[in-house]
């Protein structure tokens, strides 16, 4: 846990350095300052300038990841920021909180103040990104719901426009199946050409006819 530690005017601050995503473990830093006021970490080496590196890796990741979170275009893009961001947004807090505690522990040292200034912005920036891009997801996710319900919505109307084509051709379609593609048949005596313009006359009268009798229908129904 990151926290701060004071004792006989030794102040010691347990923090973690930025995580990654899907990182499970957290490397910690170590960062004593002496009652002289000078200070030592275990990564960074000495000086107070290993504090505010410590906290400037955290505000390049944060802006990093708005860089990401502006050219994302896709729901899939969006989420790995979201997924990125989640334990760094975790870490930005608790750091903010460790050395707000180390400011009122040790509140002569004008570089804890700052530090801790800035991880607050650092911690705002986390915040206002996160919820930025989970906006911008969930915008993703509707125009992607918008533009699946236009598509089914035209293949709906293409169904029932087909529909309709076939109910108008289909008593046709019965018709010449019946009688065949060759109209002359013994049991007429009436020409062949007018018997084939009847067939199709008749054929298209009846289509027509159950063409509206279904819309009439899908009418009523809505």
């Amino acid at each position: 846990r990151q926290r701060a530690m004071f004792v006989d005017e030794h102040l010691l601050l347990v923090l973690h350095a930025p995580p990654m995503a899907e990182e499970t473990a957290r490397e910690g830093r170590f960062f004593w300052r002496k009652p002289d006021g000078t200070w030592v970490s275990n990564t960074l080496g000495a000086g107070p300038a290993a504090l505010t590196k410590h906290v400037e890796e955290y505000d390049a990741q944060i802006e990093a990841l708005e860089n990401c979170s502006e050219q994302a275009l896709s729901s899939a893009a969006h989420f790995a920021v979201i997924d990125a961001l989640a334990p760094l947004q975790r870490a930005a807090r608790n750091l903010h909180t460790a050395l707000q505690e180390a400011r009122r522990l040790c509140s002569s040292d004008r570089r804890i103040i700052d530090a801790r200034d800035h991880a607050y912005t650092i911690e705002r920036a986390a915040e206002l990104l996160s919820s930025h891009t989970k906006s911008s997801l969930d915008f993703a996710i509707a125009r992607q719901a918008e533009a699946q319900a236009r598509s089914s919505a035209h293949m709906a109307t293409a169904a029932h426009r087909l529909n309709l084509l076939v109910a108008f051709f289909f008593p046709l379609a019965t018709l010449c199946a019946v009688f065949g593609m060759d109209v002359r048949h013994n049991f007429f005596e009436i020409r062949p050409l007018y018997l084939f313009v009847g067939i199709i006359l008749a054929g298209l009268l009846f289509g027509f006819v159950l063409t509206l009798s279904v819309t009439r229908r899908s009418a009523e129904e809505d």
